[in-house]
């Protein structure tokens, strides 16, 4: 953890603001509720729902085969045939569901390594161990604040949660941090726009 600490790179240019912190798992589990409407993946519900009528199919073809030599007209047939597939299609599709759940939050580079970001007059850097990122300002989205952290989201990258605790007590340092993000957000709208009137 360590506070933010102000670098000037020109002398016209607005300061350096930095921040470095580890999450921990219930910062980035908060960071899934913010940016996710359930703890379940896309591509789980993808899969979930490409298997379920393969399920029913498969369980229908094999009822029916089951029950052409016990007697059964073709109406009881296909009957027990379809109550069945949509049973097996059903309790497939929750048992799916459930094992894709999400209990642990995050990635593991996440979690083990410490989170270093600057606020640069070009825009974000942020590193996680061996591995940066640089994001400029026209990339900024959202800005979301609440009272334990800010949520910071992109066009193009993934979003981006700055816990108040990585600022340690300095409630000054927080504030600045934030004022320069809305800055960045609102430089980088302005930029967006007046690119887009050049061309």
């Amino acid at each position: 953890m360590s506070a933010l600490s102000p670098s000037r790179l020109h002398d016209a240019e607005p300061p350096t603001l930095s921040v470095s912190g580890a999450p921990t798992d219930r910062d980035i589990k908060r960071l899934v509720t913010k940016t996710r409407q359930s703890h379940i993946g896309p591509t789980a519900l993808y899969y979930a729902g490409v298997t379920a009528p393969v399920i029913s199919a498969g369980t229908a073809f094999v009822t029916r085969a089951m029950l052409a030599d016990t007697g059964f007209t073709d109406y009881w047939i296909l009957l027990i045939s379809s109550l069945l597939a949509a049973m097996a299609g059903i309790s497939w599709y929750l048992i799916f569901i459930r094992w894709s759940y999400r209990h642990d939050h995050g990635r593991a580079t996440e979690l083990d390594g410490e989170t270093a970001i600057d606020l640069t007059p070009d825009g974000l850097h942020i590193r996680r161990g061996d591995v940066e990122t640089r994001i400029a300002w026209r990339a900024l989205r959202t800005v979301g604040e609440s009272r334990r952290d800010t949520l910071i989201t992109f066009r193009g990258a993934d979003p981006l949660l700055v816990p108040d605790k990585w600022f340690g007590r300095d409630k000054q340092a927080a504030q600045a941090f934030r004022a320069r993000l809305k800055e960045g957000l609102h430089d980088g709208e302005e930029k967006k726009i007046a690119g887009a009137r050049r061309q």
